[in-house]
């Protein structure tokens, strides 16, 4: 297929006025250039209960799947993993292995959709380790769009979860600085999402909501120990955020982040890393805050869903092996600027990945709110009384 410039993708106010893509010639992914189609419906293909996974209906599903070629299909299964409000189905056909997806409403605005996915066409052309976008049948447009939902096709990948052995959390780290390394050129007109775990507005209204959230999910626990938990994340958050920008973070360019860097974003065979998936939270942003998330990611040491018996430590031999895994990639080690500021990133981003959802639900994941957060203060407390030593460790 020839190249042609894309059209644009619908204005935000108009989303479903035409099919969103993204600009490409055909690569790896199979992707070409976008080309417009009117949507074939509007209203929502389904509705859930809080707690409730969607799900496709019969309907939903055989006019979807009528836009890709698959082949014959002999088998379909449910792939209820990620998010609850973006069903996930495995397709088993006579060309192969195939993952459906709806994405999550609030997760399906075309120009970020467009933009994640102008990332991966982009990785995917240069055999970066990925699963690849499956166009439409009759435009190949990486996206569907279908009764005001967006669905994407992807190949499925067959590997292993995370071993924690020291070689895969070594490739973890390498395959990270790829991204990195590979995207430095990457261009597009779409527009990248904003925001990142950094001084976060969104983290820090969650810290205002975190006691009322608390007092209600357990009201009979002592609120004086609860307003220390909170006012001690809180004034650790600014102190990590205040030594990021101590170095000079605001200066340092901003290129494409993954933004979720973690060990269930990837599949390993052996231990090496076969495919990183889940591009939603791609944006642009400074490099090292994908590695610091990474590096807490890979060493951080928990346990059952006792957070009291976790430890306060994190893993100094697997932190390690992920940031030299970083290095390993020639013309793109990290700076000694950047390197001092992992530990405090680290601090900002466990806290914010744990707040959130506790000021927002009183829980993280099934485990109480208020026993999370006294682990959250344990490992906090370690990170700042240990920056040096974790720096230093690596250079």
């Amino acid at each position: 297929m020839p190249d042609a410039q894309p059209p644009s993708p619908p204005k935000p106010s108009q989303p479903d006025t035409g099919q969103s893509s993204v600009a490409g010639s055909p690569g790896a992914s199979g992707i070409g250039s976008a080309v417009p189609s009117a949507s074939i419906g509007t209203g929502l293909p389904s509705a859930i209960t809080p707690g409730q996974r969607s799900s496709f209906n019969a309907d939903e599903l055989a006019i979807v799947l009528s836009h890709f070629d698959v082949g014959v299909i002999e088998e379909i299964k449910d792939f209820p993993r990620g998010s609850r409000k973006a069903p996930k189905l495995r397709l088993k056909t006579d060309k192969g292995l195939f993952l459906l997806k709806r994405r999550a409403l609030g997760k399906d605005d075309p120009f970020k959709v467009a933009f994640c996915h102008a990332v991966q066409i982009h990785l995917a052309e240069r055999q970066f380790p990925l699963p690849h976008l499956i166009g439409t049948r009759t435009d190949n447009n990486s996206m569907l769009k279908w009764k005001g939902a967006t669905y994407e096709l992807f190949e499925y990948i067959r590997g292993n979860p995370y071993d924690y052995s020291l070689e895969a959390t070594t490739d973890a780290g390498k395959t990270l600085s790829l991204f990195h390394k590979l995207l430095r050129d990457f261009r597009t007109d779409y527009d990248a999402a904003r925001g990142t775990y950094h001084r976060s507005k969104s983290v820090l209204n969650a810290m205002q909501q975190l006691p009322k959230t608390l007092e209600k999910a357990a009201p009979d626990g002592p609120a004086d120990r609860r307003q220390q938990v909170c006012r001690f994340l809180h004034d650790a958050y600014a102190e990590a955020a205040k030594r990021v920008e101590d170095e000079g973070f605001a200066d340092w360019p901003r290129l494409v982040s993954h933004s979720d860097w973690h060990p269930g974003n990837m599949l390993f065979r052996g231990n090496r890393v076969v495919a990183v998936i889940d591009y939603d939270a791609a944006r642009l942003a400074q490099r090292v805050l994908d590695t610091a998330n990474g590096a807490l990611q890979f060493s951080i040491r928990g346990g059952g869903e006792q957070p009291e018996e976790w430890p306060d430590d994190i893993d100094g031999t697997r932190f390690k092996r992920f940031l030299r895994g970083y290095d390993a990639v020639p013309d793109n080690v990290l700076t000694k600027a950047e390197l001092r500021t992992v530990p405090w990133l680290m601090v900002e981003a466990l806290i914010a990945e744990s707040v959130i959802p506790i000021a927002a639900t009183g829980f993280f994941s099934r485990m109480a709110g208020g026993p999370f957060l006294e682990m959250v203060v344990r490992k906090v407390r370690w990170l700042r009384q240990n920056h040096r030593e974790m720096v230093a460790y690596v250079e």
